[in-house]
């Protein structure tokens, strides 16, 4: 007997499996050495948070999405899910994904830089986040719940509401969204990865934002670099060979405090 899976229920539900399925590819990968931007060990030194610790906090955060998200679904009611003709068609939809990947970035860069500028919001708020000086994959969405509510979950609420996305559509488009989040946190270097090859703000341009050096810049996420680039936080680097194997990213500026 099959039962039937709403679209509104797979906009759910299906990023919070992506998200753990790709994290545990990115864990299987991360004996790579050679690949990775920090060491093994640097991982398991530098860190401020047990991965238990981590691993309860981005569930906290899934679960607070899941019920905005049945809520949100709930009161917009499914106006285009079963959507047909122009509406459906492959332009429309570009245009929605671009939309709202746009708006997302929009919400996230200027919340995302506030809380960096505000001492009170990094100092009991964001700084969770940065306990995780050695980014790595399941680690993406380890935040603050209040960080998670703001930053995330309505970032997402604003990108659904904004784009006219309909929730078959936004099962894909919080998939990729997540996929792309995860990927940004990975920690790896790895050759043929396409989010390196199509989007500047990738795994090594986030993990400058990680380091001591560059928590003033490169605050845009997760797709674009616009926002850095058009107010001035945008902190270029290069990719270099680290001693012992590996890479590592270098900044090429000199870093200024706000």
């Amino acid at each position: 007997m099959v039962f039937p899976i709403s679209d509104e229920l797979l906009g759910t539900f299906a990023p919070i499996v992506v998200y753990w399925v790709y994290s545990g590819i990115y864990i299987l990968l991360g004996s790579f050495e050679n690949y990775r931007l920090h060491s093994k060990k640097d991982e398991d030194e530098k860190n401020l948070v047990s991965k238990g610790t981590v691993v309860k906090g981005v569930l906290l955060q899934q679960t607070i999405q899941a019920i905005v998200s049945i809520v949100l679904f709930t009161v917009t009611g499914n106006d285009g899910g079963a959507a047909t003709g122009s509406e459906s068609s492959l332009l429309v939809l570009a245009r929605q994904f671009i939309t709202a990947m746009l708006v997302m970035d929009t919400w996230q860069y200027f919340m995302h830089r506030y809380m960096h500028h505000s001492k009170f919001l990094y100092k009991h708020i964001h700084s969770q986040h940065h306990r995780l000086v050695v980014p790595y994959a399941f680690g993406a969405l380890y935040n603050h719940p209040l960080e998670g509510l703001l930053l995330d979950t309505i970032g997402g609420v604003l990108s659904f509401l904004l784009s006219g996305i309909t929730p078959r559509a936004s099962i894909l488009f919080f998939s990729f969204a997540t996929i792309k989040t995860v990927d940004d946190h990975c920690g790896l270097w790895l050759p043929g990865n396409l989010f390196h090859v199509f989007f500047q703000n990738n795994t090594a341009y986030h993990d400058v934002h990680h380091q001591l050096y560059g928590s003033k810049y490169n605050f845009s996420q997760p797709f674009f670099v616009m926002w850095d680039r058009i107010l001035g936080t945008h902190m270029p680097y290069s990719l270099e060979k680290r001693t012992g194997g590996g890479f590592e990213a270098r900044p090429t500026k000199d870093c200024k405090d706000d």
